[in-house]
């Protein structure tokens, strides 16, 4: 089949928001302002994917609400990573047949990963026949003709054909924070871990052109954005199927330079693209938090072979040595999965070490969950389950030793920080480095960037005094 990217044409996108504004003047004409409610599971693309498809929708007349009972609109935005996520899905999707009992002119739609895995989406045709439209990743931006179909032919939908990525600028956001923002500059991955099914369900790498990112960054600076994270599978590969000569350290930098009060952090990074240019960037520019999420999945160099990595432990560790040398003061975190396919006791104990040499600030850990139609899941696995789960707790255990060793060395530091939200009448903040703080003050500080002082620190977060404008603390 032909990966080449598709680029959607504005004249489509204009087609999509005018079937928006006939479902608007529909329910307008009906005299009723109609609830959507849109689920989300998984990564943080698939945030961003739900705040386009509530974008969209809003701009359908619907107005967002925060549960499926009583809404006309419900979209369930999966994730296909680990059987555990998609277990879910399904358990939640059949809990729907009641709020759809219960509301008649409720409309179901599954989007996200899940659907562009063939036999999900068929078990959802034959099995829950509740579900009014189901739609891949590849299809978000034809959200509207997806509604517009289901609402007045009254047709179940489906649109999961296997095809190339497209890439659609101008699809209407409604973000869920007012502080922090998604921006997604690339789509899909050609890593094929032998683990992952992102290649298959989201398809191939696209990325969007850097003049519409840069344009949407300085609309995000201008409305008051703090704190603005760039999202792709594997940021570090951006570029690579554009002919414009900028790669993503280029594309830091650009952003990085334009004006206003801002950070700027990026996930995830690939340890195969990542490299001095990248680290120099991030060392250079102020705006660019020194936060490093470096997934490395295994310790072991026969395991990260089997794994289809593309580098091995020295190169990993070499990264680190030289991402920290310039930048002293950089927050590292990594992914990590336990209990892959023929894993050893002694494999698993070159991850520990691993972890024991690098000095993690805090870590996202998985067991080993085979996804269907992945290299990975016809490895012979002959490890039982109850070895995979110690080997889990142990690894947990060495990770939070580690991270409250980290979190006691921020005691009496003065931190710039980001006053994000209110928790249990304490401010919550997040430092540069995405470190969760917590501390007294007025509500009205939430917005702002502020420097704290750190008073205390748990394995999970840290407690800190506000410094006041003229430099002393207020407690």
């Amino acid at each position: 089949m032909e990966r080449k990217t598709t680029y959607i044409t504005k004249e489509q996108t204009d087609r999509q928001m005018a079937l928006c504004a006939e479902i608007s003047a529909f329910w307008q004409s009906q005299d009723i302002t109609p609830l959507a409610y849109v689920e989300t599971y998984g990564c943080q693309q698939n945030e961003a994917d739900s705040e386009r498809i509530r974008g969209m929708l809003v701009e359908c007349g619907y107005s967002i609400c925060q549960q499926a009972e009583g809404a006309d609109v419900v979209v369930m935005n999966t994730c296909a990573i680990r059987e555990h996520a998609e277990q879910r899905v399904f358990g939640n999707l059949g809990a729907l047949t009641h709020t759809k009992r219960r509301h008649a002119r409720q409309k179901i739609f599954v989007c996200g990963c899940m659907m562009g895995e063939p036999t999900v989406s068929a078990r959802i045709q034959k099995s829950y026949p509740h579900v009014d439209g189901v739609f891949s990743t590849h299809h978000l931006w034809e959200f509207p003709a997806i509604l517009h179909r289901v609402l007045f032919i009254g047709k179940r939908t489906f649109f999961v054909e296997d095809q190339a990525g497209s890439i659609a600028e101008g699809i209407p956001v409604v973000r869920s924070n007012h502080l922090k923002a998604w921006v997604s500059i690339m789509y899909g991955c050609n890593n094929f871990c032998s683990y992952c099914i992102v290649p298959y369900v989201r398809g191939r790498e696209r990325s969007r052109k850097p003049e519409a990112i840069l344009a949407e960054c300085r609309e995000l600076i201008a409305q008051g954005y703090k704190d603005i994270t760039l999202l792709g599978q594997n940021v570090n590969s951006y570029g690579k199927d554009l002919d414009c000569g900028v790669d993503f350290s280029d594309l830091l930098s650009q952003i990085a330079q334009l004006p206003g009060d801002f950070l700027l952090r990026f996930m995830t990074s690939h340890p195969r693209d990542a490299g001095p240019k990248l680290f120099d960037t991030m060392a250079k520019y102020p705006k660019i938090a020194k936060q490093l999420h470096l997934p490395f999945q295994s310790g072991n160099d026969r395991v990260l072979k089997a794994m289809n990595r593309h580098y091995d432990r020295a190169q990993y560790l070499s990264l680190v040595t030289y991402a920290r040398t310039v930048m002293p003061e950089l927050v590292l975190t990594s992914d990590v999965i336990v209990g892959f396919p023929g894993e050893t006791e002694e494999e698993f104990a070159d991850t520990l070490s691993l972890i024991e040499t690098v000095g993690y600030d805090a870590l996202f850990t998985f067991i080993f969950s085979p996804r269907p139609g992945t290299p990975a899941a016809k490895m012979d696995d002959p490890t039982p389950k109850a070895d995979k789960n110690r080997r889990f707790d142990a690894l947990c255990a060495l990770q939070n030793k580690i991270s409250e060793s980290r979190h006691q060395a921020y005691i009496g530091k003065r931190l710039r920080v980001l006053i994000d939200g209110q928790e249990d009448k304490l401010l919550t903040a997040r430092t540069e480095g995405g470190r969760l703080v917590r501390l007294e003050g007025a509500p009205s500080l939430i917005g702002q960037f502020e420097e704290v002082v750190i008073t205390g620190a748990t394995t999970w977060s840290l407690v800190g005094t506000r410094i006041e404008k003229g430099g002393e603390n207020n407690g």
